[in-house]
Parts: structure tokens; C-alpha cells; sequence
């Protein structure tokens, strides 16, 4: 056995650390929820994204919001952005969720907000 104080400096340290996808990167506590915006009931008001710009912004082609980070901004200050949604679109929920919740997002036909809806079959006027 080596008593010698010096033998500390030469272990070998042993991680048993093995990530997960879903540490904090600055440095953060991680939430225990995350943020979500329900796209499809969206109306584009950009509150939120006014609010707290380093988690929401608005998606360019359908001119929703969109969560697209979950560790940019204070847990106060997305609390702060869901409380202006005019809609209530923007929920906290299990971060386990957030797969199928995009899925089911994906798979829905949604309009964009600045265009006008597509029709699908042509109307004829009525002449007189």
C-alpha cells in the first residue's frame, strides 16, 4: 500500500458520469418541464417572443410561435410569456412528451397565418 500524499496525484480519476441529452448547457438547474407551443391554435400575436426572445421565436413560414430553446430564458420570465398568450397555446409539459407532441404537430395541415386558405376546388360565379 503507498501512504505517500504524493499517490493522490497519480490515480487515475474514475467517471462514472454518462450523458443523457438533457443536461442544462450553461451551467442552469435543469426544469422539471418543458415549454411547448401548441402551433395549430397559434395566432401569431409574437407576445411571447417579445417577452422571452431567447426561448420563443416566430416560425417564417407558417407565422406561428415556436419554443426553440428550453434553457434560454429565466423560468420566470417564459412563466411571464405564457401569461400574455391571448390564446393559451403555450403549456409546460414532461420533457419525455415533447417527441410526440411534434409528431402529432407534423402530421396536422396547418394554414399559414399570413396567406389566405387554400381552397380546394375551384367556385364558379353565379350569372344572372
Amino acid at each position: 500500500m503507498d501512504t505517500l500524499p504524493s499517490a493522490a496525484f497519480r490515480a487515475k480519476a474514475v467517471v462514472f458520469y454518462e450523458p443523457n441529452g438533457k443536461e442544462p448547457c450553461l451551467g442552469g438547474q435543469l426544469r422539471d418541464k418543458a415549454v411547448w407551443v401548441d402551433e395549430s391554435i397559434c395566432i401569431g400575436c409574437r407576445y411571447c417572443a417579445h417577452v422571452a426572445s431567447n426561448t420563443f421565436v416566430i416560425e417564417p413560414h407558417l407565422g406561428r410561435s415556436r419554443a426553440i430553446r428550453q434553457d434560454g430564458d429565466s423560468t420566470q420570465l417564459i412563466q411571464e410569456a405564457i401569461g400574455t398568450c391571448p390564446v393559451n397555446c403555450i403549456h409546460w409539459v414532461p420533457f419525455e412528451q415533447l417527441d410526440d407532441l411534434r409528431a402529432q404537430l407534423d402530421a396536422m395541415e396547418i394554414q399559414d397565418l399570413g396567406k389566405l386558405p387554400q381552397v380546394s376546388r375551384r367556385i364558379k360565379s353565379r350569372r344572372n
